[in-house]
C-alpha cells in the first residue's frame, strides 16, 4: 500500500484514537487496582514479587530474542510463523528452567529468601510469551488497536479479580505471581483467537538464520535495556532490603505512568507508520518533530509528579507508602526522560542501527551502577531515584542525539527543543510545590499546585507545542513512496500492579 494513501492515513489515525482510549483505560484500570493492593498488601510483600519480577524482565527481554520485532518489520509472518513460535517457545521454556534453578540464590541475594517460590511461579510466563509472538506481531503490524484495546481490558479485569481474591486468602506476593500465570495464558490464548490462528510449530533453517540474525543484536540491546530497568531494584535491595524494594518498586511504577499512557500510545501506531517513510532526510525530520511534540507532554507529566510526590503517595495509597515519596521526586522526572530516551533508541532501531541502540544501552548501564551505588549511599531512595534521572538526561539523552547524528538529524534544533520545555517547566514545578505546600489536605494540595503547575506551563508552551504539532502532522504529506521494509522495537514491557 503506497504510504500515502488515504487507507494508510486513516488507519493511523484510527489507531491513534484507539491506542491513546487503551492506554487511558489501562492506566487508569491499573492505578485501581495498585490502590487497592497497597491498601491490602505490606511493603515487604511487594518486595518479595519485585525480586521475582526483575529477573523476568531481565529474561523476558533475551527469551524474546528480538524475533517479535523482525516479524513486525518483514511483514511476511505467514510463511515464519511456525519456525517464530518454535525458536520462541523453546527460548521461553529454557530460560523458564534458568529461572526456577536459580530461585533460592538470586532470592538470598536480593535480601529476600522468601521470594523464591514467587520467582519459580512467575517463570511459567516466559513460555507463554514465546509462544504469543506470532499474535503479537500481526496485532501490531496490522494496527489492530481495537482488538489490543479488549485484550488489555480482558486482562485487567482477570488481574483484579484473581489477585484481590488470593490477597484475601492470605497469599501475599505469591497471589501476584499466580495471578500473572493465570491472566498472562488467558490473554494468549484470546491472542491466537483474535487473529483466527492457532499455534503452529514447525522448522525451517533458512527462515530461522535469517530471524535470529536479524533479531540477536536486538535481543541483546532489549536484555541491556531490561537490564537497565532492572538494575534499580537490584541495587535497592541489595543494598537497603525488601522493605526498602517495596517502596522502590510502587514509587518505579507510579513514574512509569507517563510513560505508559503517553509513550505507549505514541510508539504503538507512530513507529510503524514512521518506518514507512524511506526519505532519509523527511524521516530525520519527522523525528525531530516526534521529539519536540514528545518532550513538551512528558515534561509537564514529570515535573508535576515529582513536584507533587510528597502528597501523591499517600493521598493515593495511604500514609505507610509515605517513604515512596523520596524516591518519587527523581524518578517521576527519570520517567519523563525515558518517554524521550525510548522514542530516540525506536529511531535508531527503525534505521536500521541496532548496533548503536546496543552501544547506547551499555553506556547507560555502564553508568547507571556507580551512580546508583553513590546515590543510594549519600541519599538513600531519594538518591536512589535521582541517580536514574543525572543518568538518564546527562548521558543519554545527549548519547542518543550524538548516535543519531549520521542519519541526518539536525542536533542543534531538537536540544533547543528539549531546552525551551525545561526552562518552561521550572517555574511551573517551583508553583506546584510551593502551592501545595500551604494546605495540609492531600487532596487539595494536589489539586492546587498540579492545576497551578499546569496553567503556568501551558500558557508559556501554547504557542512552540502547536508549532511542533503542525510540522509532526506535515510530516504525512511526504510519505508517498512505496513501503520499505523497516524496523519497529519489541515493546512487550511487563507492566506491575501497583
Amino acid at each position: 500500500m503506497p504510504e500515502g494513501s488515504p487507507d494508510l492515513v486513516s488507519k493511523v489515525k484510527k489507531a491513534l484514537v484507539w491506542s491513546t482510549i487503551n492506554n487511558l483505560l489501562l492506566r487508569f484500570g491499573n492505578l485501581g487496582l495498585g490502590i487497592i493492593l497497597a491498601r491490602l498488601l505490606a511493603p515487604e510483600d511487594f518486595g518479595a514479587f519485585a525480586v521475582a519480577l526483575t529477573l523476568q524482565n531481565v529474561l523476558l527481554a533475551l527469551a524474546d530474542l528480538g524475533l517479535s520485532a523482525d516479524l513486525i518489520r518483514s511483514g511476511d509472518i505467514e510463511r515464519r510463523a511456525a519456525t517464530a513460535t518454535t525458536l520462541t517457545t523453546a527460548s521461553g521454556a529454557v530460560f523458564a528452567l534458568v529461572m526456577i534453578l536459580t530461585a533460592a540464590p538470586f532470592a538470598g541475594a536480593m535480601g529476600s529468601p522468601d521470594a523464591a517460590g514467587v520467582v519459580q511461579v512467575i517463570s511459567l510466563t516466559l513460555i507463554l510469551a514465546g509462544m504469543s509472538c506470532v499474535p503479537y506481531a500481526i496485532m501490531q503490524r496490522d494496527f489492530r488497536q481495537p482488538e489490543q484495546t479488549a485484550l488489555g481490558l480482558i486482562a485487567l479485569v482477570l488481574d483484579l479479580v484473581i489477585t484481590v481474591s488470593l490477597v484475601l486468602l492470605g497469599l501475599g506476593a505469591m497471589a501476584l505471581a499466580i495471578s500473572r500465570v493465570i491472566t498472562q495464558s488467558v490473554t494468549t490464548a484470546v491472542q491466537f483467537w483474535m487473529v483466527r490462528m492457532r499455534p503452529r510449530f514447525g522448522w525451517n533453517r533458512e527462515i530461522a538464520r535469517g530471524l535470529v540474525r536479524f533479531g540477536i543484536p536486538l535481543a541483546a540491546a532489549n536484555l541491556v535495556y531490561m537490564a537497565i530497568v532492572s538494575v534499580p531494584n537490584l541495587m535497592v535491595g541489595s543494598m537497603m532490603g525488601s522493605v526498602a524494594l517495596g517502596f522502590f518498586l510502587l514509587a518505579f511504577n507510579i513514574s512509569s505512568w507517563p510513560l505508559n499512557a503517553l509513550g505507549a500510545a505514541v510508539r504503538a501506531v507512530a513507529l510503524p507508520g514512521f518506518a514507512r517513510l524511506n526519505d532519509p532526510d523527511r524521516k530525520a525530520e519527522g523525528f525531530g518533530a516526534a521529539v519536540a511534540v514528545t518532550v513538551a507532554w512528558s515534561v509537564l507529566a514529570g515535573l508535576l509528579l515529582s513536584a507533587l510526590a510528597a502528597s501523591v503517595v499517600p493521598l493515593l495509597y495511604g500514609a505507610k507508602w509515605q517513604p515512596a515519596a523520596e524516591a518519587l521526586a527523581g524518578l517521576a522526572v527519570f520517567g519523563a526522560i525515558r518517554i524521550v530516551v525510548e522514542l530516540m533508541g525506536n529511531f535508531l532501531v527503525a534505521v536500521g542501527a541496532t548496533r548503536r541502540q546496543l552501544v547506547a544501552q551499555i553506556v547507560w548501564i555502564a553508568t547507571l551502577v556507580p551512580a546508583m551505588a553513590l546515590g543510594i549511599e549519600w541519599a538513600g531512595l531519594a538518591g536512589a531515584g535521582w541517580a536514574n534521572a543525572a543518568v538518564a538526561g546527562l548521558v543519554i539523552v545527549p548519547a542518543y542525539l550524538v548516535l543519531a547524528r549520521r542519519y541526518r538529524v539536525r542536533v542543534t534544533p531538537i536540544t533547543t527543543r528539549l531546552l525551551l520545555s525545561l526552562l518552561a517547566g521550572a517555574p511551573a514545578a517551583a508553583a506546584g510545590i510551593y502551592l501545595s505546600g500551604l494546605v495540609d489536605n492531600l487532596l487539595l494540595a494536589c489539586a492546587l499546585g498540579g492545576s497551578a503547575a499546569t496553567a503556568i506551563y501551558a500558557v508559556l508552551m501554547y504557542l512552540p507545542f502547536r508549532r511542533w504539532l503542525a510540522q509532526l502532522v506535515a510530516m504525512k504529506e511526504y510519505a508517498t513512496e512505496e513501503s520499505a521494509p523497516s524496523t519497529v522495537r519489541d515493546e512487550r514491557l511487563v507492566e506491575v500492579a501497583p
